[in-house]
């Protein structure tokens, strides 16, 4: 499989738009989630901080897809490997 990001100019709400659908998608279109998903401590780090989303291709051609700590500079940090 080619990688579909390759080409296109993304922001970041744009790449969290993509995934969000990616998994919906995946899932059937839609997928339930219990209210305590949107809790502060699941959402955000002990400071604040939102938790950001990487992405990370498998040997099989896969993509993992986990939360990570949101990289500490000013712009959104997204890097495509």
């Amino acid at each position: 499989m080619t990688n579909p990001f390759d080409g296109l100019l993304m922001r970041p709400a744009d790449m969290s738009h993509v995934l969000l659908v990616a998994l919906l998608m995946h899932h059937g279109g839609s997928m339930e989630l219990p209210v305590s998903a949107f809790e502060t401590d699941a959402i955000a780090g002990p400071d604040g901080t939102w938790h950001a989303v990487a992405m990370e291709r498998q040997p099989d051609g896969a993509m993992r897809v986990f939360v990570h700590p949101r990289p500490d500079v000013d712009e959104a940090g997204i890097r495509f490997t």
